[in-house]
């Protein structure tokens, strides 16, 4: 009888641990699901010509695109093909263009995406240059622009192509980082 009863109060003692066991993991599951926070645009805007001056009153910076989707949340602007002109103390400024770009903390940080030109037409001490690659940050406020992506520089009779640049756009110096590979054509 006290080998039954003993084994009635296991037997008891094992269903209890059981069923309070699954109840406390049950109850650790439930916890509120919160879905994730879809971001929604804060403005936008259409037809944009935005000119950038510097402290002294000087044109720095031209953006031309059909639209501006702004973000506040991330404080991000989704720009659709942008032609971004970058002035400097030179004559000429630089032009850079692409599909999409993304400006960050106003005009900080610029993100260029797919089809990334940047152009300089010739001046004093410079012949024309173009520079296509598919993805490009520009700092404006520092006038540099770089990249680790592949690359094609191209000036009047020259074609270099390289992995990676970096460009101070003020000085105009641009240094090609890996895999570089040019052809020169002189003129007949």
């Amino acid at each position: 009888m006290i080998y039954k009863n003993a084994l009635l109060l296991f037997f008891s003692l094992l269903v209890i641990s059981i069923a309070l066991w699954t109840t406390i993991l049950s109850l650790k599951r439930k916890t509120p699901v919160t879905l994730s926070k879809v971001s929604k645009p804060d403005a936008y805007m259409e037809n944009v010509i935005a000119q950038i001056m510097d402290k002294q009153g000087k044109l720095k910076m031209k953006i031309v695109t059909p639209k501006v989707v702004y973000y506040s949340d991330k404080n991000i602007s989704h720009l659709t093909t942008p032609t971004i002109t970058l002035y400097r103390r030179s004559t000429w400024p630089w032009y850079i263009s692409s599909k999409t770009a993304e400006a960050i903390d106003g005009i900080e940080r610029i993100n260029f995406y797919e089809d990334v030109a940047i152009q300089h037409p010739a001046d004093q001490s410079n012949p024309a240059t173009l520079i296509n690659t598919t993805t490009l940050v520009v700092f404006p406020n520092k006038q540099i622009a770089q990249t680790e992506a592949a690359i094609t520089f191209c000036q009047p009779n020259l074609k270099v192509t390289a992995k990676g640049m970096f460009a101070d756009m003020d000085k105009g110096s641009i240094k090609l980082l890996a895999e570089t590979r040019g052809e020169y054509a002189p003129t007949p």
